[in-house]
C-alpha cells in the first residue's frame, strides 16, 4: 500500500536521503495511514547521528532538546517533525525510561525495542512498508501484541500496560493472549508510574469506542489503578430500576454518552460510592442513599491523587453530587437548578442523567427519557427568554440598595432576596416593581 506523506515530512526525507542516510516515517503515522486515519503528528527514524543531524539540518530551524536521546525536532513548513537515531534502550531500573541509550546503524534494532507490533512498522517511499514483526497482520486480525517477549516490554515501561488498554479500546481491538497474561503479571510495576501518565491513558481509554468491553474485560486491572472501584465489581442490584451489578452499570453508562473527558469520568465516577451506601429491605431490595455524596467524595479522592486539573476535578465532581437530583419539569424548579450553576453544566448534567438512565433496567424508561425531554425543552425555554437567573442580571443594583437605607453585608442579603422573588416569577424584573417588592417584603 502506499502511503501519502505531507511535503513538510518528505522535505526531511529528502534531506536525509540527499545526505545518503536511511530514513523513514515510522510509529502511530504509519499505523494510522494504514487505517485510512489522518495521522496527527509524524515521526521519523534514521542511521545518521545527532550530529550530523544538526549539521545537515542547519538551513532549518531545529530544537535540540532531545539531542542527547538522539532526537532533533526540525521545524519543516511551520510543522515539527521528530528525527531519531536508530536506537536500542539499556536497563529500564525505574520500569519507565532507559537508563541509558545506545546509538544503532541497523534499522531491526530500533525497531524490536518498540511497544507493540502495530506501532513498528516503517516506511518511506522508495521501500514502501517495512514490517519486520507483522505489525500488517495484526492489524488486519485487530490484535494488540507486543513486540518480542510481552513480560520483556511491560518489565522496561509498565506505562505500556495502560498503552495497551488505551489502544485496545480506542481501535476497538483484542489484546493478544499472552500480551494480556503479562499485561496482569506484571501490574504490579504500574506503581512506579507517575499519577498524571496513568490519568492521561485512563482518559484516551474511556473516550475510546470499546471502553465498556475493555473496562469489563480488565476490571481487575481497572481496580488496580483505581482501587475504589474494586466494590462496585459483582455489587449487586436487587431493585426495579436496574438489570447490572454495580460495575457493569458503571461501564454502560460510560458507553452511553459522548466521549468527551469530564463527561466519562463523570459516568466512572457517579456510583462509585454505592457499595457503601448499600442497604436491603425486608423485601430483599436494594437501596443505595445518598450514594450520590459519597460518590463525589471518593471522586474527589481519586482525582485528586491522579492530579486532575481543577477545572476537571470541580465539574466531575458536581455532576456527581447531582446525577441522581431529581429535578421536576417545571419552570420554577429548573430556573433555580440552572441559576446554581450554569446553561452549559445544565446541558452537561442531562447527559449524564440520559446515560445513567439507558444503563439501567428497561422500567419506566421511556417515561424518565420523556422527563428529561421535557427539561431540556424547558432549558430552552427559559434560555430563549433570557430570563434572570443572577445578581447581576437584577434590574436594581446595589446602590438602589443603599438608596433604601442598608449597608454592609445586609446589601448582599437583598439582592439574593430579590433574585429569589423573580426566579419564583412573584416579581417582575422590572426596577420600580422590584424596588416596591424589597420595600414591602424585606424584613432583616
Amino acid at each position: 500500500m502506499d502511503i501519502k506523506i505531507p511535503r513538510y515530512v518528505s522535505a526531511v526525507l529528502d534531506v536525509l536521503s540527499k545526505n545518503e542516510y536511511e530514513a523513514y516515517i515510522v510509529g502511530g503515522c504509519v499505523r494510522d495511514s494504514l487505517m485510512d486515519k489522518s495521522p496527527h503528528d509524524y515521526d521519523v527514524c534514521t542511521n545518521c547521528t545527532p550530529s550530523e543531524m544538526v549539521r545537515i539540518f542547519n538551513n532549518f530551524h531545529t530544537i535540540e532538546t532531545g539531542l542527547k536521546h538522539g532526537t532533533l525536532t526540525v521545524m519543516s513548513e511551520h510543522m515539527p517533525v521528530e528525527i531519531t537515531t536508530y536506537r536500542s534502550d539499556g536497563e529500564y531500573t525505574d520500569h519507565r525510561r532507559p537508563d541509558t541509550v545506545k546509538f544503532e546503524t541497523e534499522l531491526r534494532e530500533d525497531l524490536r525495542r518498540r511497544d507493540f507490533t502495530i506501532n513498528a512498522m516503517c516506511f518511506n517511499p522508495d521501500e514502501g512498508i517495512v514490517d519486520m514483526f507483522e505489525g500488517e497482520k495484526d492489524l488486519e486480525l485487530r490484535v494488540i501484541r507486543c513486540v518480542g517477549k510481552a513480560e520483556e516490554r511491560f518489565e522496561e515501561d509498565a506505562l505500556r500496560i495502560m498503552r495497551a488498554l488505551r489502544f485496545a479500546a480506542v481501535l476497538d481491538f483484542s489484546i493478544e493472549e499472552n500480551t494480556s497474561l503479562a499485561m496482569r503479571k506484571k501490574a504490579h510495576l504500574l506503581n512506579a508510574i507517575s499519577a498524571e501518565r496513568i490519568f492521561t491513558e485512563l482518559k484516551k481509554l474511556i473516550c475510546g469506542k470499546a471502553a465498556r468491553r475493555i473496562l469489563l474485560e480488565y476490571s481487575d486491572l481497572i481496580a488496580l489503578i483505581i482501587p475504589e472501584i474494586a466494590p462496585c465489581i459483582g455489587c449487586a442490584q436487587n431493585n426495579i430500576h436496574h438489570c447490572y451489578d454495580v460495575y457493569e452499570h458503571i461501564c454502560r453508562s460510560v458507553e452511553s454518552i459522548e466521549p468527551n473527558d469530564e463527561l466519562r469520568l463523570t459516568m466512572l465516577f457517579h456510583d462509585i460510592g454505592k457499595p457503601q451506601k448499600k442497604t436491603t429491605d425486608e423485601d430483599g431490595q436494594d437501596h443505595f442513599k445518598l450514594h450520590q455524596l459519597a460518590s463525589a467524595d471518593i471522586a474527589e479522592q481519586v482525582l485528586t491523587r491522579l492530579k486532575s486539573s481543577k477545572k476537571t476535578l470541580d465539574m466531575v465532581t458536581s455532576l456527581v453530587r447531582e446525577h441522581d437530583n431529581r429535578v421536576p419539569p417545571k419552570r420554577r424548579s429548573l430556573k433555580r437548578f440552572i441559576a446554581k450553576y450554569d446553561y452549559d453544566f445544565f446541558e452537561a448534567w442531562l447527559k449524564v442523567r440520559r446515560a445513567d438512565t439507558l444503563a439501567q433496567s428497561d422500567y419506566m424508561r421511556a417515561e424518565k427519557l420523556a422527563e428529561l425531554d421535557e427539561l431540556a425543552r424547558l432549558g430552552e425555554e427559559i434560555k430563549a427568554d433570557m430570563c434572570c437567573l443572577k445578581v447581576t442580571d437584577l434590574a436594581i443594583n446595589g446602590h438602589d440598595v443603599m438608596s433604601m437605607g442598608y449597608k454592609g453585608a445586609e446589601i448582599k442579603t437583598v439582592l439574593n432576596f430579590a433574585l429569589d422573588a423573580v426566579i419564583d416569577e412573584v416579581s417582575e424584573n422590572e426596577h420600580d416593581t422590584l424596588m416596591d417588592y424589597v420595600k414591602e417584603n424585606f424584613h432583616v
